[in-house]
Parts: C-alpha cells; structure tokens; sequence
C-alpha cells in the first residue's frame, strides 16, 4: 500500500510546487491537508513555510487540533518529518520577527534577524550557496553536501550545537539544517534547488530514521 505523506496546509507555503516537487522525486500519496485525522495516520510529513515567524505560527495554531496531531504522529508516533524554510524555524521555541512568539519547541532555540560581519552582505540572504554537513549531522543520512536556493532574513540558533545538522556562509555561519532523532528541518528550499532539492526529497521518502 502506498505511503501517505501530509504536506501542511495552513496558509502559509508554496505549497504548489513542493507538492510537485514531491511527486518528481517520487511520492504517490501527497495528501495536501490540514486535517488532523489525515495527519495523525500519515506515513511522513512536510511543513512548508513562506512569510514571517509570527504569521506562520498563527495560521498553525488557528486551526483546530492541527499542532497536536502532528505532535501526536512526530513527537510520538516517530513519523518522519521535514520542515522547510520558515516550516524549520518554526521547530524552534520561540521567534523575534514582530515581537516574540511561541514556536513548536521541538528542537530548543531562537529565531532572529540575520546580522552579517561584513556590513556589505545584504539581508535577506537570497540565491545559491554552500550546504556544509556538520561533523556529527544527527540526520540519519538524509543530508548530503551541496549548493542550494536560499531566502531568508532571519536565522535559526539552537541551543544545543548538536541539533545543527548542516550550515552555510553569509557574512558569517548560518545554520542551514537542524536534525533530532525522526525530525529535519531544511532553511534552504528543497523545491527551487534543483537537482540537489530533488535527491534530499528522494531520500526524504526512502527515509527511515
């Protein structure tokens, strides 16, 4: 029987093309919800995530059983599980952007405004750029080196150093991915990084933490 994999949709994510994206790199069961029965008896599950902390954490919560069937499936159930962009930030316990803000604080740590070395690098942090795996990236495998398409003004800072499962460089180091145990979070955006996007999704739907 094919996998159920739960793309969230909660107003908030480019959702079109990581749906399209999904099923380039070979996912039949897209289900794009915001159903928690759909969620909590899905396989996997994507968070996307466009916009600021604050409007990303409102439209979850807006919707009625949404965050603790995910907790459920994730947090309890070991469903694997990837966030993308502000859909990793939200990982966090809390954001910055607009006044502080409660994330999910699955992973500990802080969203904040990046704020380059190098006063000549601009924010937001925009195109191509290195993805460089930490020593001990805690993903499983799931993450390999590359380039991939950023878009971002702020920045994810754990707490622990060891939930850092890759980083990149702009104007200073920028934690690119976050890795626990059956949950990643990507900053990058899998669905505009091409071929290097494709494969992480490829091995997203293979992947059993």
């Amino acid at each position: 029987m094919a996998e159920v994999l739960a793309l969230i949709d909660y107003g908030a994510g480019n959702l079109h093309s990581v749906a399209n994206a999904l099923k380039a790199a070979g996912a039949t069961g897209v289900a794009v919800t915001a159903d928690p029965d759909v969620v909590r008896a899905a396989d996997r599950i994507v968070l996307p995530g466009v916009g600021s902390f604050r409007a990303c954490a409102e439209g979850l919560r807006a919707i009625p059983g949404l965050v603790a069937a995910m907790e459920e499936r994730v947090q309890v159930g070991g469903a694997p599980f990837l966030g993308i962009c502000v859909g990793m930030q939200l990982l966090a316990s809390r954001g910055v952007e607009h006044g502080v803000t409660a994330g999910l604080d699955w992973i500990a740590g802080e969203v904040r405004l990046i704020e380059p070395t190098d006063p000549a690098i601009k924010v937001p942090h925009m195109g191509w750029n290195d993805v460089a795996l930490a020593a001990h990236p805690g993903d499983g495998g799931l993450l390999e080196p590359g380039e991939a398409y950023f878009l971002h003004s702020y920045q994810f800072l754990p707490e622990d150093g060891g939930a850092v499962a890759a980083m990149t460089d702009h104007g200073g180091g920028i934690v690119a991915a976050v890795a626990r145990d059956n949950v990643v979070g990507v900053q990058f955006h899998p669905e505009k990084s091409q071929a290097y996007g494709l494969a992480l999704l490829e091995r997203f739907l293979e992947w059993r933490p």
